[in-house]
């Protein structure tokens, strides 16, 4: 008998990762977006570049580290040693939605800059999730004993936010899309429901919607429909 092996296409892997769940592996199903613009990617060693510095990492952490120095040494590595910042000066390069390009670059936007320290945090066992965050991804630890609280990080900068600061970039979202007028500020309930984490889906889904309307400013109609056709696979009608 013959038997004939064939190799998924990148949208047939795409949909084996994201299809019916909204947990999916994250990481991977980020790193094949940019299998349309780089057919040959191969996500394996991607994943394989990220592993290593995940030991290099992990090197670094004492024992019995809490986990308030765990996100210190964290950011010092992610931001100062490896060197990741946002992309000041060319923001809506399409490369910078690739997450191997991101990787090489050491240049992101904040929502692929923030799925890669994501991974470097929850492998310490961290409590950290990204936030749909109108306007600016953004990225939430919640900490226990002894220093119980919850940070709010801007991936882009690696620069903590403080209740108000977050409270001002969400206020022009609240009176211009849902023209919401709220005497003496931003309500907490307000604030939680906004800061609530986002899941594989959702966030693949604003990476996807990000890509899409870089190249729509571009007149690229070739690439907007790869990215719509992935959006029906992630999003079926």
């Amino acid at each position: 008998m013959d038997f004939k092996l064939s190799v998924p296409s990148a949208m047939e892997f795409f949909a084996s990762l994201v299809i019916e769940r909204d947990n999916f592996p994250l990481l991977e199903a980020a790193i094949s977006i940019a299998q349309d613009e780089y057919p040959s990617l191969d996500i394996e060693e991607t994943i394989d570049q990220i592993e290593n510095l995940r030991i290099k990492l992990k090197a670094r952490i004492p024992k019995n580290s809490d986990q308030l120095s765990k996100l210190r040494i964290l950011n010092i590595f992610f931001y100062d040693e490896l060197g990741f910042a946002g992309n000041v000066n060319n923001y809506d390069d399409p490369q910078n939605s690739f997450i191997h390009c991101v990787l090489s670059s050491r240049r992101g936007i904040p929502i692929t800059l923030a799925i890669l320290w994501l991974e470097f945090a929850l492998d310490l066992g961290l409590k950290a999730s990204g936030i749909s965050f109108p306007g600016h991804f953004l990225m939430k630890i919640d900490l226990s004993d002894p220093n119980e609280g919850q940070v709010v990080m801007d991936p882009f900068t690696g620069v903590s936010l403080s209740r108000d600061e977050i409270a001002e970039r969400l206020v022009p979202w609240l009176t211009q899309s849902d023209q919401i007028q709220i005497p003496g500020g931003v309500s907490d309930e307000t604030l939680t429901h906004f800061l609530e984490p986002a899941n594989s889906k959702e966030i693949v889904m604003r990476m996807l919607k990000n890509l899409l309307e870089i190249y729509r400013r571009q007149y690229d109609s070739k690439r907007m429909q790869a990215v719509e056709d992935r959006l029906k696979i992630l999003i079926p009608v």
